[in-house]
């Protein structure tokens, strides 16, 4: 009993849990890592303040019933941070339709994923 409920949280657990994966594009130049409190996050390249280079592509998916866009939007600054990115330029999310939501709820005990892209930018620092 107590080892199918220490799975069953841990099933849970895991399935709450938002993955970030990258590709870095713009060369292979290292840049230092940068809180992901720090990594601003834009809707469109129009509202990015100045001249920039990308950084990455970033794909963020989580369970959609476990977890929230928040979340998801979190892990993408959290990726984008460790690769030295101070900006987020916010590409398409997809939401699961209702339908499959439950019919993934009732077969597997999971919902089917989220998904969000973006990509990680660094905003070069104004010229003196």
């Amino acid at each position: 009993m107590k080892k199918t409920l220490v799975l069953t949280i841990g099933f849970f657990i895991l399935a709450a849990c938002v993955s970030t994966s990258a590709v870095r594009i713009g060369g292979d130049q290292k840049l230092p890592p940068v809180l992901w409190k720090d990594v601003a996050v834009y809707r469109s390249a129009d509202q990015v303040p100045g001249p920039y280079r990308e950084v990455a592509l970033l794909i963020a998916s989580g369970d959609s019933l476990l977890t929230t866009e928040g979340e998801m939007w979190k892990s993408l600054q959290k990726k984008a941070g460790k690769l030295g990115a101070n900006g987020l330029i916010l590409d398409a999310t997809t939401e699961p339709k209702d339908g499959s939501k439950i019919v993934s709820a009732l077969l597997w005990g999971g919902g089917p994923d989220r998904k969000g892209k973006a990509i990680a930018i660094f905003i070069l620092p104004p010229e003196k």
